[in-house]
């Protein structure tokens, strides 16, 4: 009988840690490489507002799987930008700052769409 081969575990990429694009782990690659996990962006975007149960959380992110939402909030939680209280799922004081980090980018996409759209941004 064959050996099975040995699974992957993907780590949560953190600063100072090899990472995908840095080898070194520099801040931005691991931050850019958290966030282009699949349904990252979303589960990041759905709890600006507070707190969600994984229930409501899971209905907000578009019905992702469960499993694929525990091991997006475990990455999250490992990186210190989201938290579990009584009252659900929550951005921590270090992912409240992110989150404000990224309302230029969003503002930016805004007028990035307008561009494409055709109309002067």
């Amino acid at each position: 009988m064959a050996a099975q081969p040995k699974r992957s575990r993907r780590r949560t990429p953190l600063p100072g840690y090899k990472v995908r694009g840095s080898k070194t782990g520099r801040p931005i690659m691991a931050l850019l490489d958290l966030m282009s996990r699949r349904w990252l962006l979303r589960i990041v975007w759905e709890l600006r507002a507070g707190p969600l149960k994984f229930r409501a959380l899971q209905a907000a992110s578009g019905e992702l799987s469960p499993t694929l939402l525990n091991r997006r909030l475990k990455e999250l939680r490992d990186a210190g930008l989201v938290d579990l209280s009584p009252d659900g799922y929550h951005w921590t004081d270090l992912g409240r700052t992110f989150g404000v980090a990224i309302q230029p980018l969003s503002a930016w996409a805004e007028k990035w769409a307008d561009a494409v759209r055709g109309r002067s941004a």
